[in-house]
């Protein structure tokens, strides 16, 4: 695994990479989810580089996570994000393009892949759906919400870490799972300073957004990608995921379901490297 860097308008954002883009004809891209960082699919791209040796695997650490830099007083709204993966992906790579999304990475990934679909070969969405929604009468209520957030965030004081060990039993009561499977994550989202264990993703990061779609916007978005895509569900993952509406447009759509919860890829990495290695063969 190499690490690299890019530097984007607003930052600069880390990456761990696989692969030789000179000599692969194509380039998977991986995206995290919220507070977690590049480290997430690390068993998964040892196990999709056993199966496609020849490829090019890329996962990012979104700015304000991992090692990327965080936007200086700045908050981070969804749609920044898009942005920031536009302007990686032309320094990453001119090959045909797979992009793997966890959580919010599934969300950021999908809308990329619905604006601008003569750069998307292949779209994984784990335990996410396009963009999150909500009915339009909740839209004042979010918006003063988000706002007191950010004040609520301002008053707040930091408060340290007692120790690596601490933070990796802290995140694995969070996210309901093994200690030693969340590690990796939080090994790479840590970092000790003068002696003080801290979380190094940005504080912002944790306000209330201001905005959120309509059902009707994301169904727009969802019905404009026109690449093959594959939704992968952990058994035990997000309830209204597996409640969802799944809509067929124009794209190829599967939904495999494994078991698993909401960070299946980490429990079953051989399953979701399988399941995106046949999405990749496709191309």
């Amino acid at each position: 695994m190499i690490e690299k860097s890019y530097s984007l308008a607003s930052g600069t954002l880390a990456a761990q990479e696989l692969g030789n883009p000179e000599t692969a004809v194509v380039t998977v891209v991986f995206i995290h989810g919220w507070l977690d960082n590049s480290s997430s699919f690390s068993t998964v791209m040892e196990e999709l580089s056993a199966l496609y040796p020849e490829g090019h695997l890329v996962a990012i650490d979104l700015l304000g996570h991992g090692l990327s830099s965080h936007k200086p007083q700045a908050f981070y709204p969804f749609h920044d994000y898009i942005d920031d993966l536009h302007q990686v992906l032309s320094k990453i790579s001119a090959n045909r393009l797979v992009l793997i999304g966890h959580s919010l990475g599934a969300l950021i990934a999908s809308c990329y892949s619905a604006a601008f679909p003569e750069n998307v070969s292949g779209l994984v969405q784990i335990e996410g759906h396009g963009p999150l929604s909500e009915a339009p009468e909740q839209t004042v209520s979010r918006l003063r919400n988000g706002v007191l957030s950010r004040q609520r965030h301002r008053r707040k004081p930091s408060r340290p870490l007692e120790s690596i060990e601490d933070a990796i039993k802290l995140r694995s009561i969070t996210n309901h799972i093994k200690p030693e499977l969340i590690a990796p994550i939080v090994v790479r989202g840590v970092v000790n300073r003068e002696g003080i264990w801290q979380w190094r993703y940005d504080p912002n990061l944790k306000c209330d957004s201001l905005y959120r779609m309509s059902q009707e916007h994301s169904d727009a978005i969802m019905a404009s990608i026109v690449c093959p895509q594959l939704i992968i569900l952990g058994n035990d993952g997000f309830r209204h995921l597996q409640h969802n509406r799944y809509k067929l447009a124009d794209s190829d759509l599967r939904i495999e379901r494994i078991p698993g919860g909401h960070h299946c890829h980490l429990e079953n990495p051989i399953a979701v490297s399988e399941l995106i290695f046949g999405v990749v063969n496709k191309i």
